[in-house]
């Protein structure tokens, strides 16, 4: 399968600012070709490629003050080597964290899902449970939400869904955890994020939304929650977002049975 995609950012950088970004595709995979530049008000500025965990690769950038503009485009063939995990990684995504709170939601998990003793059913389970009790509603969750308030609220975007499978999978000692990704198929079309759960040795991803087929998702960044997989983190100064365009494409857009455990490739 070949996939492209390209991300399409601009600021307003109003005071000098150190800033990441995460939108380049995993090292996972080898691009056939791959394009990143970033400018302030026309002229070149230079990126620093920084290695992340689980094969992200972050780009740092110390940005004047202006209109900043970043590019990126990438064309991958084929599918990405799968990722492992040793002991200390799935001791890690086992806990709560920030936006997944696990602990707060272990009443909830066991309610719903206590019967439920095979992680690939629980898998299953989980994500249609979210899917079903979630309504999708762009720009109804701030970017400080967690797994509890979405669930309170029963609606959200991607992350939301992907939080909340997370923490309940974590709360019935599943290690879970988040990946951002390109999700060609995807309607209105955006970063993405999905769940990825430890089933069966191996790492086994979930989209609550199903609004894109796992098979075609290319990996960006990956880590406990969105804390750890932003496109975006503004360590200082001042940089204010303008606008995001993202795109991505496969050259076949296969189904995507929901009752089958899939890998990001």
């Amino acid at each position: 399968m070949q996939r492209t995609v390209t991300a399409h950012i601009e600021l307003d950088v109003t005071e000098p600012a150190d800033l990441v970004f995460a939108v380049a595709v995993s090292r996972a995979y080898v691009p056939v070709s791959e394009t990143l530049t970033v400018s302030v008000a026309g002229a070149p500025v230079p990126t620093r490629e920084l290695a992340d965990a689980h094969g992200g690769r972050l780009h740092r950038v110390a940005a004047p003050v202006g209109r900043l503009r970043l590019d990126y485009t990438a064309t991958v063939d084929g599918i990405a080597a799968a990722l492992d995990a040793d002991e200390t990684e799935l001791l890690v995504y086992g806990r709560p964290s920030r936006y997944a709170e696990s602990d707060a939601l272990a009443p909830t998990a066991a309610a719903e899902f206590g019967g439920v003793d095979d992680p690939a059913a629980l898998l299953i389970a989980v994500s249609s449970w979210v899917g079903t009790h979630l309504s999708y509603v762009s720009g109804s969750s701030l970017p400080t939400d967690g797994a509890t308030r979405t669930l309170l609220a029963r609606q959200g975007v991607c992350r939301d869904y992907a939080h909340l499978c997370v923490a309940l999978l974590r709360a019935r000692g599943v290690p879970a955890r988040l990946a951002a990704v390109y999700a060609p198929g995807l309607d209105p079309m955006d970063f993405h994020a999905v769940a990825e759960a430890w089933v069966e040795g191996a790492w086994r991803a979930v989209d609550a939304t199903t609004l894109a087929p796992r098979e075609t998702l290319v990996r960006i960044a990956t880590g406990r929650d969105a804390a750890d997989t932003a496109f975006l983190n503004v360590l200082s100064g001042r940089a204010d977002l303008v606008g995001v365009q993202v795109t991505a494409t496969a050259d076949s857009l296969p189904g995507d049975d929901l009752n089958r455990l899939v890998s990001l490739q």
